[in-house]
This record gives structure tokens, C-alpha cells and sequence, in this order.
């Protein structure tokens, strides 16, 4: 298990990776539009070093979060030289403001292919062909309410290691060594977390089959690797695959906000993100892998949303100065913007601060571990 530390670094790597992916995006495609990038930054100022190379100062800054790229006329200056980017056309601009969002797109398939090269957590099931699995373990998936299972301290992800003394390698031998159990109790170990726990669980006959059962719901999982070629596919494959199913749960959530539904555990932020990922670290590289490229595609959601401030708000200025054929003054466009960013610092401040309460007891730990 990682500590305190540790698990910041990790934080900080994680985020660095994604950030500065969506910043080279920016970067090349304004280099390759004949438009100056002033300065590419990682981490933010107070600046520690920088060098001049071709008109951009490479810096690296003390606030190690991410990056950011200076690009010349973003702010609407300089509208009088050729390498400004307020003097070049809609589509390059648009091209510029969207490459940081594909970049993340592209970063995903790069880890996910990396990760079916070496190997990912993958329910096992009779479409996984022309791979190799390792590691096959039986999962919970859902504890279903009224039943013994519920009733106990049992969570969805535990994974069964053993029932009594019999070792389960298997869906099967869970629903064998609890067929002729009912009415009786059983202990169930699970591994969470990578930390063995053991539960008393009574058996009963929840669907008159005459067949002791539990209360769980069961997957078979596995590492699952992939040749190259193969990988590949599967990386970008599961790329768009899961861009659809983040853009989905965005729209639900949004319908759900009209509708006054609470917005509950769907949003979470800085804090809530660096203990997730301090999580996950536990569970391995491959785990921290599949995060990664999880994060990297919410980044490009989010961030390509139609909201001032954002890339897609941005974008969205664009297509209303191509409908209107001329532009929006651009103090009127900064005011907008300006407000679209303070409108998103409170919503971080007050997401940050659920954060605090939801995490209490791991935010207590990690400053416990540092000063102990």
C-alpha cells in the first residue's frame, strides 16, 4: 500500500500525464497552423528554469500540476500579425482550441492498448478469444436487498477467495458448496483492496429452488492480455466505447438536474480524485493504467463542453462569429468568459469542500502518516 507520499507523487504524475497530453495537443497544432507559441510550461509559475528555442520559452515551474501553452493573440491581441492566433481563420482556430481534447482521446488509446498488451482486469466470458488469462478471480457485482448477504458488511468488488475452508476459484464452487447449506452459516473470505476480510453470511433457499444461496450477484474476472496487433484495436476500440458510455452518464446527470434530482456522489474533485487514485495505486500498475485513460477521456468530455472558459466554449464563440460573419467584441467574449471561469472556481471550491467531508477519514490519515 502506498503512503502519504507516495501516493501525492502518484496524484501529481497522473494528473501532470493528462495535462500536459491536452496542452501538446495545443502546442503542435498551433506550431503547424504558423501560429507563435509564446511559452510551454510544465507545472505552473513561480517559474524554477526555462530556455529560448525558436521563439518559445520552455520553462519548468514550482506548482507541479499539469502545464499550460502560452499562444500569441489567444487573447485577442497582436490581430495584426500573420503568426497571431485571433488573425487566422475559424477552422484553424477551432482546430487549435479542439487538438488538446483529442490528445486526450488519443492518450487513452495508448494506454488502453498498453494495458491489453500487458494485461487488464476483464470479465471472462465466452467472447474472450485468441488471448491469454491470468489471474481469474470471482467478483461481486451486486448484493441483492432482503437477503443474508445484505445484511452483512459485504461490497460490491470483493472479491471471494474462499467459503469455510474450500477455495473458490470459480463461480461454480460458490453455487456447489452452498447448494446443501441452507440453513446454515458460512464464512466468507474476500480480498479488498488487496486486504483479506471474513464475513458470516447465513445460506438460504431465496428462490425455491432448493439450492442455498447467498444474496450475491457473481462475475468471473481475469487479466486478460492481447497480441500487439490485436491490442491495439482493443485499445481504440474500447476508447470510443467508453467516450460514449462518460458522454451518456453526463447527459443523465444533466437531465437529472433539471428534473431536481440531487446531484448525490456523481461529481467529484481535486481531493476526491487524488484519494481515488491513491486507491486504485493499490491495486496495481495495470489498475492505475485503466484510470488513467479513464480520467484522460473525462478531461476531454468536460473540457470540450459548450461552457465559457472551456475549449468547447471557446469553439462554440467560433461558430456563433461563423453565423453572425463577423466578431464578437472581444471584451464582451473575455467578460463571458471571466464569468464561465468564476462560475466553475465555485463549483470546484464547493465540490472540493464535499470532497473534504466525504474523505475526512482518509485526508485525517494521510497527514497523520506524514507528521507521525
Amino acid at each position: 500500500m502506498p503512503g502519504p507520499i507516495l501516493t501525492f507523487i502518484i496524484f501529481i504524475l497522473v494528473l501532470g500525464v493528462i495535462v500536459i497530453f491536452h496542452e501538446i495537443g495545443h502546442f503542435f497544432a498551433a506550431r503547424r497552423l504558423g501560429i507563435k507559441v509564446e511559452e510551454f510550461g510544465i507545472g505552473f509559475p513561480p517559474k524554477i528554469v526555462g530556455f529560448k528555442k525558436k521563439g518559445t520559452i520552455y520553462s519548468i515551474n514550482w506548482i507541479p500540476i499539469g502545464g499550460f501553452v502560452k499562444i500569441k493573440g489567444e487573447d485577442g491581441g497582436h490581430s495584426a500579425d500573420k503568426d497571431s492566433f485571433i488573425s487566422k481563420s475559424i477552422a484553424k482556430r477551432a482546430t487549435v482550441l479542439s487538438a488538446g481534447v483529442i490528445m486526450n482521446v488519443v492518450l487513452a488509446i495508448i494506454l488502453l492498448s498498453i494495458g491489453f498488451g500487458i494485461g487488464l482486469p476483464t470479465l471472462i466470458d465466452e467472447n474472450i478469444k485468441n488471448s491469454n488469462v491470468r489471474d481469474q478471480k470471482v467478483q461481486i457485482i451486486d448484493i441483492e436487498k432482503g437477503t443474508p448477504a445484505s445484511e452483512t458488511d459485504l461490497a460490491v468488488n470483493d472479491q471471494i477467495v474462499k467459503i469455510d475452508e474450500t477455495t473458490i476459484n470459480s463461480i461454480e464452487d460458490v453455487r456447489s458448496y452452498n447448494t446443501d447449506k441452507i440453513g446454515q452459516t458460512v464464512r466468507v473470505t474476500v480480498n479488498r483492496i488487496n486486504k483479506e476480510m471474513e464475513f458470516t453470511v447465513a445460506v438460504k433457499d431465496l428462490d425455491s429452488t432448493g439450492a442455498g444461496k447467498l444474496g450475491v450477484n457473481l462475475v468471473q474476472v481475469g487479466i486478460v492480455s492481447y497480441p500487439w496487433y490485436d491490442a491495439i484495436w482493443r485499445g481504440f476500440l474500447t476508447t470510443f466505447q467508453l467516450l460514449w458510455a462518460i458522454i451518456m452518464a453526463f447527459v443523465s446527470l444533466i437531465k437529472g438536474l433539471f428534473v431536481g434530482q440531487p446531484i448525490g456522489d456523481s461529481l467529484t474533485g481535486p481531493i476526491g480524485i487524488a484519494v481515488l487514485t491513491g486507491q486504485v495505486a493499490q491495486l496495481g500498475f495495470i489498475y492505475l493504467l485503466q484510470f488513467t485513460a479513464l480520467l484522460s477521456l473525462n478531461l476531454a468530455i468536460i473540457n470540450f463542453a459548450p461552457f465559457p472558459a472551456l475549449d468547447g466554449g471557446r469553439v462554440l464563440f467560433l461558430l456563433i462569429e461563423k453565423a453572425r460573419k463577423k466578431r464578437i467584441p472581444q471584451k464582451t467574449e473575455a467578460l463571458i468568459h471571466n464569468l464561465g471561469f468564476t462560475l466553475l472556481m465555485l463549483l470546484i471550491i464547493f465540490i472540493t469542500f464535499r470532497d473534504v467531508r466525504k474523505f475526512s477519514g482518509a485526508i485525517t490519515g494521510f497527514f497523520k502518516n506524514i507528521f507521525s
